[in-house]
């Protein structure tokens, strides 16, 4: 992404076609942060922004400029809405659901007032206004403290580079002509990653960007190598060198030398290697030597994303997000529309188990509509089963489509961020509330399996206690390691402090564990920590029932399972 959109030119990506000649690049290795493992060479496809001036042109007719800013909106939002489209299908309605979100921007009447008073008090033209505005939106984003909206700041510049290329008749960015590449930049918008035709994607390394950007997301669910945060220089990075990236290593090699080919050869020729034996694992059992068996499920984020499930031979769900339904869009999500969702998901897993996450919005994923306002520590505050409890009419629609679903197929149900025993049972009240409605609408039902998940210390701490009262546990890792080493794991400046493999992390989850097997109950892991094939031997050691991984890491699991 380019800094901002004030006095510059969007008119899309440029291809340079410079050929590097230098010889200060051969063999030139840059670090970076790992999105996903794995390693490739080819050639480079470097994407830049055009720094031509945006001019600011005196105009006689501000209402003419207007017009032409709702024209411009208009268009963007088909093109969005065309966008949205193609990604669905691509990488599922979870990814995609951004391009709903910057239709929503698009229709925001701060920011396009923001835009019609600059064009009446400056007199000025359309494009001049849109950048301006832009950038002063994204400043104001890009200062806030909450870093859910600090990310919003790169959307409102995506959405105004949208905006000034259609004022200027530039229209989309063509990937048309893309050739199996390395994709190299300072940052990558979702509307220019899911344009691109992701066969032709060998590897992303940008110079910005999160873990839990789209970019990254893309990465992970294609398993390709990417890198963020890596220092270069574009300006000395041309398209048509040729690059090794390895994710692994967390290092892309510019212009390899002969023997860095050569090795990055035999790495590619080994990765292939294990791909194919990890294929020979589909349908095999995780089981290992001595006979101890661990269910290895999936974590997905919409009904799109099943085909990723069983592409990769996973026994089940283990995480179904839920909010996924509720977020990219501008009401709630009605009980009809849920319960299809959830239907469609049970029937085409068929007897294989499907747990379903209630709602978890807040903290770092925010819907306008819920109206919670701002927290000064959302992560501790308004969020999950909080706003079930104190708003049961949303959590009543969303249980009257799950009790539905779960006649349809093997679905469970699992209440997100419990912190006592008196929060199960205000749920069981609500449950049986829902129960009865059905019962009286003689509307097809059934009560499932219904666990929580163990995020937080309090809940560790009374386990022996919740076991009494649910049917499992699955231990959501992520946030139980940041409540307790009091560590925000967004916050990129505590990644030194932040470790997931801490004793005590490691001797909660083996307390939750035992407590659990006391009253007969299993118990899994859904957080990242599950895929994590350092600790998979420990984790059978303790005794842990299922781990609930991202699609691509199944087979990896099991590999490791199996060689125990």
């Amino acid at each position: 992404m380019a800094e901002g959109l004030s006095g510059k030119k969007f008119s899309g990506k440029k291809f340079s076609g410079k050929k590097f000649s230098g010889k200060k690049f051969s063999g030139k290795k840059f670090s970076g942060k790992t999105v996903y493992n794995g390693i490739t060479m080819g050639k480079v496809m470097v994407l830049r922004k055009d720094q031509e001036q945006i001019r600011r042109t005196k105009v006689e007719n501000a209402e003419h400029e207007i017009d032409r800013v709702q024209s411009a909106v208009d268009v963007s939002k088909q093109q969005l809405a065309a966008l949205y489209d193609k990604a669905v299908k691509e990488v599922g309605e979870s990814s995609a659901a951004i391009f709903e979100v910057h239709q929503m921007m698009l229709e925001d009447e701060d920011y396009l007032d923001a835009i019609y008073h600059v064009i009446r008090t400056e007199m000025v033209n359309a494009e001049y206004a849109v950048a301006i505005t832009g950038d002063n939106f994204a400043g104001m984003f890009a200062g806030m403290d909450d870093e859910y909206m600090q990310a919003r700041a790169a959307d409102v510049k995506d959405i105004s580079a949208r905006l000034v290329r259609n004022l200027s008749g530039q229209g989309a960015v063509d990937f048309s002509t893309m050739e199996p590449s390395i994709i190299v930049a300072e940052d990558l918008s979702p509307s220019e990653t899911v344009q691109m035709d992701k066969k032709k994607i060998l590897a992303f390394v940008t110079v910005h960007g999160s873990t839990n950007s789209h970019t990254a997301i893309l990465a992970r669910m294609m398993s390709i190598p990417a890198l963020i945060g890596v220092e270069m220089d574009l300006n000395q990075i041309q398209t048509g060198m040729t690059a090794v990236v390895d994710g692994t290593a967390g290092e892309v090699i510019f212009e390899p030398t002969e023997f860095q080919c050569s090795e990055a050869e035999k790495k590619i020729k080994n990765e292939k290697e294990k791909l194919r034996l990890l294929q020979e694992l589909k349908g095999k059992k995780n089981e290992t030597s001595d006979g101890r068996t661990i269910n290895i499920y999936a974590n997905i984020g919409s009904v799109s994303d099943v085909g990723y499930v069983l592409e990769n031979d996973a026994g089940g769900i283990g995480l179904f997000r839920s909010e996924f339904l509720y977020l990219g869009r501008d009401d709630f999500p009605s009980e009809e529309e849920q319960f299809q969702a959830y239907k469609q998901v049970v029937q085409t897993m068929g007897q294989k188990k499907v747990i379903i996450r209630t709602l978890d919005i807040g903290a770092d994923k925010q819907a306008d509509y819920f109206e919670l306002g701002k927290e000064d520590n959302p992560a501790l505050g308004y969020r999950a089963i909080r706003i079930c409890l104190k708003q049961p009419e949303i959590f009543k629609t969303q249980l009257r489509a799950l009790l539905r679903a779960a006649a349809y197929g093997n679905l469970s149900i699992m209440y997100p961020m419990i912190i006592s025993t008196e929060e199960v049972k205000q749920i069981y009240t609500i449950v049986k509330e829902v129960e009865q409605e059905l019962k009286e609408a003689q509307i097809p039902h059934r009560i499932p399996e219904q666990g929580i998940m163990i995020e937080t210390p309090a809940a560790v701490m009374v386990s022996d206690e919740l076991a009494e009262l649910v049917d499992f546990f699955s231990i959501g890792t992520n946030d139980l390691t940041q409540y307790t080493l009091a560590i925000d794991r967004q916050n990129q400046r505590l990644e030194d402090f932040y470790n997931p493999h801490h004793k005590a992390i490691l001797r909660m989850i083996k307390m939750v564990v035992d407590n659990a097997h006391k009253c007969g109950k299993w118990a899994g892991i859904c957080g990242e920590l599950g895929a994590d094939t350092e600790l998979t031997q420990e984790f059978v050691n303790m005794g842990v029932d299922e781990l609930s991984v991202a699609p691509p890491m199944v087979l990896r699991v099991r590999e490791k399972v199996r060689t125990m």
